[in-house]
């Protein structure tokens, strides 16, 4: 693909700056090129592009990961550690590419570009508020999380590299309600504080990007060892081990790797009942 040779991916992959720039790159390029050929529906074509340009990527990276299910006996997140950090970056790049452009961009531009997200966020928001007791906030957040997870299991299962199609997805509402945020508190934060407006956006900047991480970047790291999982079991079968010892081994890894993800999801969502509230 062109981009991967202009990009210079392979070379990437090891570096965790150029891995931010790719991701923040395919971030970028999706969202001009969804304004300029698919305005009408550009807030989920922007999406798609990402997934598009991240998938070739992301299949060799499964590949690799399978393969080492029958190479190597190490504890299951040091054995995948450099595919989850890959994936990680990468999100963070998109994320960042989204807030970034959501803030430069013009605002009329932007309420188009990010207009399901925007509903998506207005929706959650609404779910959330009034009187909840924090035990039921908890088992509605900690469900819907696990819903995305099994998404994300899914998509990777069946598509092989379907699981950055989630998380594309997530990183534009993240950038969208980030960078909403900003925008929303930037200059009364810098007027109340006594800050210059500068460092009132940087202040508030900072305060965006972890009112979200907190619970946020938990969330996502579950999501990526889900579809880490499903994305080892589908090269798997792709490999036509359906009837070999190995297949046993790579369902043990999967077993193990959801468990996990279930495990960080729980914690991410204990962070955004009890932390996150508290802190903003």
């Amino acid at each position: 693909m062109v981009l991967e040779r202009i990009l210079n991916i392979e070379k990437a992959k090891d570096s965790l700056l150029k891995t931010l720039i790719i991701g923040f790159a395919y971030g970028t390029i999706a969202i001009f090129l969804s304004l300029w050929i698919f305005q009408e529906q550009a807030s989920m074509v922007m999406v798609f592009l990402v997934t598009l340009a991240s998938a070739p990527l992301i299949y060799g990276m499964l590949n690799k990961e399978e393969e080492q299910d029958k190479e190597t006996q190490k504890p299951k997140l040091k054995q995948h550690r450099k595919a989850i950090k890959f994936y990680l970056i990468l999100f963070i790049g998109i994320s960042l590419a989204f807030t970034i452009w959501y803030l430069v961009l013009p605002k009329e531009t932007t309420s188009h570009i990010f207009k399901v997200q925007t509903q998506t966020i207005s929706n959650l928001n609404q779910q959330v508020t009034g009187k909840i007791a924090h035990t039921t906030l908890l088992s509605k957040i900690f469900l819907n999380n696990i819903k995305v997870l099994i998404f994300c299991l899914l998509f990777s299962f069946i598509y092989g590299a379907g699981a950055v199609f989630i998380l594309s997805w997530n990183a534009s509402v993240i950038g969208a309600a980030a960078g909403n945020f900003f925008r929303t508190h930037a200059t009364s934060l810098a007027d109340s504080t006594g800050l210059k407006l500068a460092g009132g956006y940087f202040y508030v900047g900072g305060l965006s990007i972890v009112r979200y991480a907190i619970h946020g970047l938990p969330e996502i790291l579950a999501y990526i060892i889900a579809g880490i999982s499903g994305g080892i079991l589908s090269v798997a079968i792709i490999k036509k081990k359906l009837e070999t010892k190995e297949l046993e081994k790579v369902l043990l890894d999967v077993s193990d790797l959801i468990l996990l993800s279930v495990f960080i999801l729980l914690i991410a969502a204990l962070l955004e009942v009890f932390v996150t509230p508290a802190l903003f």
